[in-house]
């Protein structure tokens, strides 16, 4: 493996509102590529979903994107499929990612977005882009964003010169 391939940068961006965490996700979606894969972590309420809203919003996706913790996967169509994973409720979080599909929806021809994706984290592909969301307060989160692989860098460059902009 190529040291390019195992370079790990990250960015951290702080949001003061819902609509700010929507419009991080809204530049992260004009960016995001096939196979990408988007590993979300943070406890309740710190955004998670409201960042895949944004992010499907940026692939002009239509349709509402709720949690889908009951359903473990919503799919939407856009510039590119979604596929919205949450592992939620998994009791053995990894096996049971891989026997409903996880491994299939990883890599493909759509953008994958795992919510609790650190209760999955064996499952996951090498290469992809890490999102911590924390809660500073009320309002405020802090996401911390890590790129693992060179498709993800790129990816994570494009969205700090998207932010600074």
């Amino acid at each position: 493996m190529s040291d390019e391939l195992l370079a790990v940068s990250t960015i951290e961006i702080t949001s003061g509102s819902p609509a700010a965490t929507q419009a991080v996700g809204q530049r992260l979606g004009g960016l995001v590529q096939p196979g990408d894969v988007l590993a979300l972590s943070g406890d309740l309420g710190a955004g998670k979903t409201t960042l895949v809203q944004g992010i499907g919003a940026g692939l002009g996706v239509h349709e509402q994107i709720t949690s889908p913790t009951f359903t473990l996967v919503g799919e939407y169509d856009g510039r590119l499929h979604l596929y919205h994973v949450d592992v939620y409720r998994l009791a053995a979080a990894t096996a049971e990612a891989l026997a409903f599909g996880l491994d299939d929806l990883l890599g493909g021809d759509g953008v994958t977005v795992i919510e609790w994706a650190d209760l999955v984290a064996p499952a996951l592909p090498a290469d992809r882009l890490d999102v911590q969301l924390t809660w500073l307060d009320e309002q405020t989160r802090r996401l911390v964003f890590t790129a693992h692989g060179a498709r993800h860098a790129e990816l994570l460059r494009g969205l700090g010169q998207e932010t600074t902009a």
